[in-house]
């Protein structure tokens, strides 16, 4: 193609994806499957490689996010972003009703819009032409910080908008993270020794604030939009006319669950209905937004101090319960890593009785001061394990008793360490028939090696059958085998064994994440596939030849050559060769003209994106880097360049500017 058909057909390629991933996040109605998706993204991606100065602030590559910020800048907000006045009881909702038909002069029923209060993180999105600009954080209302490259990352925040967008539009909304979500992050974070979320709004917020957006790109954030600044042109005349309009220009919005209603007893009923299905929810929410949908009637009401007087919240009950600790038990996950889990006298929390409490770790054991024996506080969100949130000491007896931090292993008695830096001790005996089971589930999983129909209950049967040692000996069941399982009759068992043997040739970036080799997840699995083509090469790389790769650390690279010289591991991956898994080559980076060669880049680059110029230098053999160090050879320096460009300088390393870099590129690809 000659630059006019790649300028075309890189707009085109823009534009169907866009469109691709507001029918997938904002309608839920996707009219391809993900593998037409990806095959449309790479696509795009190559013509960024081939021609980089095609790159807009609007490309759909730049979900993957971009370089390590040192700070957050500073975001006014050109209208106020308000707090909402809380409604803690019925009879508060009622005066609320009654202020505004008195400020209004009405003695009839007001038409008000009931939303959902999402429990997350609030964040204002400025488009211009229908371009994302400018994210960022609430703030103190006036005042946010600028976390745009993290916003940029949300795949349903759209970077263009459509249906003939204003020219100016700045939305608020409330970036979130679903309770399954959640549960899955929480669970990886403990494997990994890292210290766990206390609740999705806190991950969503932690997630939010990364410096390092391809991070945040990592974390399973949405967003629900509900409302905006300002707009340039004509505001439709309701509120709930306005959520229409924004689910046509693109945003995610919450329509399934916002109700328009005639006075405040109408807005009683669906508080109370709402109240019933929460638990139903795959969100955390933590009650009702009811504002006036006349939106002449909001101007006309106004605005107080902090608070507007046409909208108020209506927050649920706590969902916390008083009981008492009766044991402390310790479970073992698939890396080793032991959790202590607070046995709970039965109790019923909103509608569900609850019997055990996470405790996470002995830093929280220690932070709490819990003993069993105490009397406790526990509050449950949604369908997340409940926490035990406080110690009600003054009940206390003195026959209460600690659980120390195990010296050996509950499930096999082999040793246990705590490593430094951790949060969780550790199993250290590979055959731990508890990190087996765990181990087992992980490998079979969805991301994974996607065996369907090896759920929990049949994976606990082969094993106490002992008809599994490994995750290889998966690939020796017979059909006689299954058999001897509870519920499993011929049909399910030849669909277990048909699903087992379409797993032989998964990805080897899903081979490498379903071994569970620690501090590698599926983005590095998927890394570490592309860069070394094969099992066996990546087992026999150096701890060098790993550092040498984009995102992996000395913590990476030393797991990583752990796991292929434990002599066990070996064993299982020859068993598995032997039983015919064979994973499916990834292409394979080769060395190029700039093998050995170090690039940093610097400031705001105009010509190309950050990540397209890291994987420029990668495909010829070289190494991207995010610091500047003697080993560092150039830098490459853009527009408003700091800290890093003034660092090359007194170390005297070889600056380059944009075109420089381009001249050089296209030199070394010349054939």
């Amino acid at each position: 193609m000659d630059k006019a058909q790649r300028i075309h057909r890189y707009q085109q390629l823009c534009a169907e994806l866009h469109r691709h991933n507001m029918l997938y996040y904002s309608y839920d109605r996707p009219e391809i499957t993900d593998a037409e998706y990806d095959r449309l993204f790479r696509e795009l991606l190559d013509l960024e490689k081939v021609d980089p100065d095609l790159i807009s602030p609007a490309s759909p590559s730049l979900r993957v996010g971009a370089a390590p910020l040192q700070q957050f800048t500073s975001v006014p907000h050109s209208l106020p972003m308000l707090s909402l006045e809380n409604a803690l009881n019925e009879g508060e909702l009622y005066e609320f009703d009654a202020r505004i038909r008195r400020l209004l002069g009405s003695s009839t029923p007001v038409r008000y819009v009931c939303e959902l209060k999402m429990d997350g993180v609030a964040v204002e999105l400025v488009y211009r032409d229908g371009i994302l600009e400018v994210g960022s954080t609430r703030g103190d209302g006036t005042t946010g910080e600028g976390i745009t490259e993290n916003l940029r990352t949300i795949p349903s925040i759209p970077l263009v908008l459509s249906d003939a967008p204003p020219a100016l539009l700045e939305v608020r909304g409330e970036v979130y993270i679903d309770l399954a979500d959640f549960q899955t992050l929480n669970q990886e974070r403990e494997e990994d020794g890292l210290q766990v979320f206390a609740n999705p709004r806190n991950a969503a917020a932690g997630s939010l604030r990364q410096l390092d957006s391809s991070v945040t790109a990592k974390r399973p954030l949405k967003i629900f939009c509900y409302g905006i600044g300002q707009l340039s042109g004509e505001l439709p005349a309701s509120h709930h006319e306005l959520l229409q309009r924004l689910r046509q220009w693109g945003f995610r919005v919450n329509l399934e669950h916002t109700r328009t209603v005639e006075g405040i007893d109408q807005v009683m009923g669906y508080f109370r209905e709402l109240q019933q299905q929460r638990d139903q929810l795959p969100y955390e929410i933590d009650g009702l937004v009811v504002k006036v949908d006349d939106l002449a009637l909001q101007r006309e009401l106004g605005d107080k101090t902090r608070t507007p007087r046409w909208a108020i919240a209506c927050k649920f009950p706590p969902r916390q319960a008083i009981t008492v600790v009766e044991d402390i038990v310790l479970q073992v996950g698939r890396t080793g890593a032991i959790t202590p889990v607070a046995q709970l006298k039965p109790v019923e929390v909103s509608g569900v009785t609850v019997s055990r409490a996470s405790l996470h770790n002995w830093d929280e054991i220690a932070r709490l001061d819990v003993m069993v024996g105490d009397t406790v506080v526990v509050e449950r969100a949604g369908d997340v394990i409940p926490d035990v949130v406080k110690v009600l000491a003054e009940h206390r007896s003195g026959h209460e008793r600690s659980v120390p931090l195990p010296e050996t292993c509950p499930a096999c008695g082999g040793p246990v360490a705590k490593l430094e830096g951790e949060v969780v001790p550790r199993c250290q005996e590979l055959s731990c028939p508890a990190r087996l089971r765990e181990s087992i589930k992980h490998f079979v999983s969805r991301r994974a090696m996607d065996i369907d129909g090896l759920g929990e209950r049949t994976i606990e049967q082969l094993l106490k059958l002992q008809l599994i040692h490994s995750v290889a000996d998966l690939y020796r069941l017979t059909r006689v085998d299954l058999l001897r399982c509870e519920r499993l009759a011929d049909k399910s068992a030849e669909n277990l064994l048909s699903a087992i043997a379409a797993s032989k040739t998964r990805p080897l970036g899903r081979f490498l994440f379903a071994l569970g080799i620690r501090h590698v997840g599926e983005h590095l699995a998927t890394l570490l596939a592309r860069q070394f083509g094969s099992l066996d090469e990546l087992a026999q790389a150096t701890r060098e030849e790993l550092l040498t790769v984009h995102e992996v650390g000395p913590q990476v690279a030393d797991s990583v050559t752990d796991f292929f010289h434990k002599t066990r591991n070996r064993e299982i991956l020859a068993a598995l060769q032997a039983a015919g898994v064979i994973p499916q080559a990834e292409i394979k980076r080769t060395g190029g003209p700039l093998t050995g060669k170090t690039f940093v880049f610097t400031g705001s680059l105009r010509h190309f994106s950050r990540k397209l110029a890291q994987e420029t230098v990668e495909r010829l053999g070289g190494r991207a880097s995010g610091s500047v160090s003697k080993k560092t050879d150039y830098v490459v320096a853009g527009d408003d360049a700091g800290s890093k460009l003034e660092k090359a300088r007194q170390l005297g390393i070889q600056i380059l500017s944009e075109e420089e870099f381009l001249q050089m590129v296209d030199r070394l690809e010349e054939p």
